[in-house]
C-alpha cells in the first residue's frame, strides 16, 4: 500500500477565539467556546479522532434491497425480481449481480441489512436517515424546513475541517435531485455549517468548481477591500441577528476559499492520472467519488457525494426496476469499489468511513408496472472504513425481504455509528434549537457494535 502522506492537522488546544469562529463553533446553535472545550475535556469529541473522515454516497428516491445488498435468490420471481444474485468475496453473502466489483471485496465492507424506520414518506425518511430523526409529512405545511442538523452539518460544527484552511463539508456534484432531497443542511447551529455545494459535474470535460474563481477583472486586494466595506455595516441595527449571524459565517468561509491554493488543488481533479479516473468510472458517480477521496486528503471531514435519482416505481415517467437499476447500480458500484480500493492503496481507508444509503428500500414484491414502491420496514446500508470490523453482514430480513429477522437497527443507531467513527458522542453533544430549547444531537440511538472492537 502506498504510504498516506501526512497532513498538519487544526488542533483545538491553544487555537484563538478567530480559529473557532472560522470553523463556525461559536455564536449559534447555543454552543460557545467554553461549551466545546468542556464537551472535549469530558471525551464528548475525542481529539484522537480529529482526523477521521466520512464520504456518504446518498442515494435519494430508495435504492431496492433486493437488486444491491440483500437479494433474496429463492423467493417468487414477483419478490426476486428480473436479477439473479451473486457470490462475493465474504463466505455464504450474496449481493445483487449488478454489483460485481464490491461482491470482489465485500471481506472489506459491511452490510447492515436490516434499517427501518417504517415509513415510505420520502420527506420524513430522508430528514430521518440524513440527520437521525423524524421529519414533517409529504404533505406538512412546513415540510421543507429541516427540524434537526444533518450528519455533515454536525460533523462540520463540532470537528471542523482536518486541516486548517479547508471547507470542512462539501456536497458534489450538487445537493439536488431525487425526491424531497431537502435535508443536508444545518438547521439550528448556523448557517457556516451548511455544506459548501460544488454544483459542477466533475466529469465534465473542462471541470471547474465556479465559486472557488474570481470573477473577470476583480483581485484579492479589490475583494479585500469589498469585506472591509461589508464590515462597516456593522454598525446597523441588527433586527434579524441569526440572519445576520448566518452571512457573516458564509462571508467569512466564502473568502478563506477564494483565498486558498490548498484548497483549489483539492478540486483540481484533472491533476489524477487517467488510469486511476478510469478505474472509479467515467461518470458522474465516479468521478465525484474520486473528487471526495481528494476533499478528504486534503482535509475535508464530510463529503456527500449525492447519487440521484432512485425512486422507480414503474409509473408513466419514472423507470421500471430493471431499467433503473441497470442504469444507476453499475456506475455505484465502479465508484463505491474505485473509491474502496484507492482509500486502501493510499492508507486511508483506516480513518475513512464509506457510507451508501438511501431514505429507505423498496417494496419487496414488484407491482403492476414492473417496480417497487416505498418500504421502510427492512431496507440496507453499506459501510466500508479499515478501522472498524469488516467482513459482516449485520442482522437478517425473512425470505422474502419484508421484516427483520434479526438485529434491528434504527436511522439513530445508523447515524450514531457514524459520529463514533468521528469521534463524537452525540447524546452528550446539547445544542439549542430556534426556541432555545436545549437538544441532544442525538437522544436514543447506539453505533452498531458489532463494527467496533
Amino acid at each position: 500500500m502506498k504510504k498516506q502522506t501526512s497532513q498538519k492537522r487544526s488542533n483545538c488546544d491553544g487555537v484563538s477565539r478567530r480559529n473557532f469562529v472560522q470553523a463556525g463553533l461559536l455564536g449559534a446553535g447555543g454552543l460557545g467556546l467554553a461549551d466545546f472545550l468542556k464537551l472535549k475535556a469530558e471525551g464528548a469529541i475525542h481529539p484522537k479522532q480529529q482526523d477521521t473522515s466520512v464520504i456518504l454516497f446518498w442515494l435519494s428516491g430508495g435504492p431496492g434491497h433486493m437488486e444491491t445488498w440483500d437479494p433474496k435468490p429463492e423467493a417468487p420471481a414477483d419478490y426476486r425480481g428480473p436479477f439473479q444474485s451473486i457470490a462475493t468475496s465474504l463466505a455464504g453473502a450474496k449481493f445483487g449481480e449488478l454489483m460485481p466489483e464490491q461482491a470482489k471485496l465485500a471481506e472489506h465492507l459491511a452490510v447492515l441489512r436490516t434499517v427501518n424506520h417504517g415509513s415510505g414518506d420520502h420527506t420524513k425518511g430522508n430528514h430521518w436517515m440524513l440527520t437521525g430523526f423524524e421529519g414533517p409529512a409529504f404533505n406538512a405545511p412546513d415540510n421543507r424546513v429541516q427540524r434537526r442538523p444533518s450528519m455533515g452539518s454536525a460533523a462540520s460544527f463540532l470537528r471542523g475541517p482536518n486541516q486548517a484552511g479547508m471547507t470542512p463539508y462539501v456536497g458534489v456534484p450538487h445537493l439536488r435531485g431525487g425526491t424531497d432531497n431537502l435535508f443536508h443542511y444545518s438547521s439550528y447551529i448556523g448557517g457556516g455549517s451548511n455544506p459548501f455545494i460544488v454544483e459542477s459535474d466533475p466529469n465534465a470535460a473542462g471541470f471547474s468548481v465556479k465559486n472557488l474563481t474570481l470573477a473577470k477583472n476583480l483581485t484579492l486586494d479589490r475583494l479585500k477591500n469589498r469585506r472591509q466595506l461589508l464590515g462597516s455595516l456593522d454598525v446597523l441595527p441588527r433586527d434579524h441577528e441569526k440572519r445576520f449571524r448566518d452571512l457573516d459565517e458564509h462571508q467569512q468561509r466564502a473568502f478563506e476559499l477564494l483565498a486558498s491554493k490548498d484548497v483549489r488543488s483539492a478540486f483540481d481533479i484533472a491533476a489524477e492520472p487517467d488510469s486511476l479516473r478510469d478505474s472509479y468510472g467515467r461518470h458522474t458517480f465516479g468521478q465525484s467519488a474520486l473528487l471526495a477521496r481528494r476533499l478528504v486528503e486534503h482535509g475535508t471531514t464530510f463529503v456527500t457525494v449525492n447519487c440521484v435519482p432512485w425512486d422507480h416505481h414503474g409509473s408513466p415517467g419514472q423507470y421500471k426496476t430493471e431499467e433503473g437499476a441497470r442504469k444507476l447500480i453499475p456506475p455505484l458500484d465502479a465508484a463505491i469499489a474505485g473509491l474502496v480500493r484507492d482509500l486502501m492503496d493510499r492508507g486511508m481507508y483506516e480513518k475513512t468511513l464509506v457510507v451508501a444509503m438511501g431514505e429507505f428500500g423498496r417494496t419487496p414484491r414488484m407491482n403492476k408496472n414492473a417496480g417497487r414502491d416505498h418500504w421502510g420496514r427492512t431496507f440496507s446500508v453499506l459501510m466500508g472504513c479499515g478501522g472498524m470490523n469488516m467482513g459482516q453482514i449485520i442482522g437478517r430480513s425473512n425470505k422474502h425481504g419484508e421484516n427483520v429477522v434479526e438485529r434491528p437497527v434504527s436511522p439513530q443507531d445508523v447515524a450514531a455509528t457514524v459520529y463514533r467513527h468521528l469521534g463524537i458522542d452525540p447524546q452528550r453533544v446539547m445544542f439549542r434549537d430556534r426556541l432555545d430549547r436545549p437538544l441532544p444531537l442525538l437522544d436514543t440511538g447506539e453505533a452498531v457494535s458489532e463494527l467496533f472492537g
